[in-house]
């Protein structure tokens, strides 16, 4: 497992943030985008979720920008308000070193920390073992796959949904903010 020093990203770090999506966006199924957002985008995205209290770390290795994860909004209703959903991104030749691993546990400490009681990951592509397999490591739970929803790349791929209780889960009624 390579050491990376996990962080709190800042707007510093979106233009590598942006390259690194960027290539997931083209070569990858993990996200269902088909046209890479720019840096305006990515800084408008980034924005919306620091003002919405959402963590957003990055993974530096050698002190360059390596990969990142955050979580936000599950669903915009209210009652899903304890519920977040994680994204995690890497380049890909950092790929199968652990820094996923240690983004997502930092990330769901940062969550834990913040009173949030669910994590929901929404994996593009059933054929992701990497992500399903940190997921797992990190204590998720599948809950589902709806198969043949998106159209990338010429053909249909699934959705993989998992999910992880957060702190004490729904074992107890959390606090209203």
């Amino acid at each position: 497992m390579s050491a990376a020093e996990i962080r709190p990203a800042t707007a510093a770090d979106l233009r590598f943030i942006t390259g690194i999506y960027d290539h997931a966006v083209r070569q990858g199924t993990a996200t269902f985008e088909i046209v890479p957002p720019d840096l305006a985008e990515m800084t408008r995205r980034f924005d919306a979720l620091m003002d919405g209290g959402f963590p957003y770390l990055v993974a530096t290795l050698d002190g360059r920008v390596a990969g990142y994860a955050y979580a936000g909004a599950y669903r915009l209703r209210p009652a899903y308000r304890f519920t977040v959903e994680n994204s995690i991104y890497l380049e890909p030749s950092i790929h199968r070193q652990g820094i996923g691993l240690q983004l997502l546990q930092r990330l769901i400490a940062a969550t834990e920390a913040r009173g949030y009681r669910q994590m929901i990951a929404v994996i593009g592509d059933s054929a992701n073992a990497g992500s399903i397999g940190v997921h797992t490591k990190c204590g998720f739970q599948m809950i589902g796959t709806h198969p043949d929803v998106g159209f990338k790349f010429g053909r249909w791929l699934d959705i993989v949904m998992m999910q992880r209780a957060l702190g004490e889960g729904a074992l107890t009624v959390p606090a209203q903010p």
